[in-house]
């Protein structure tokens, strides 16, 4: 999810769309969210890791 966040991060900053800005960084945001929180040991969506 990070990765697909950074992806659409860089491609907004190139092509000059917003949206997918946006987008980016709510993904990125949500994917850091997952990442600690399964790194610290509580379960995300079944799983005790997040990769």
């Amino acid at each position: 999810m990070i990765t697909l966040g950074v992806i659409l991060l860089v491609i907004g900053l190139v092509a000059s769309i917003s949206i997918l800005w946006t987008i980016g960084i709510v993904l990125v945001a949500i994917g850091i969210v997952l990442w600690i929180l399964g790194s610290v040991g509580h379960a995300v969506g079944g799983r005790r890791h997040y990769w």
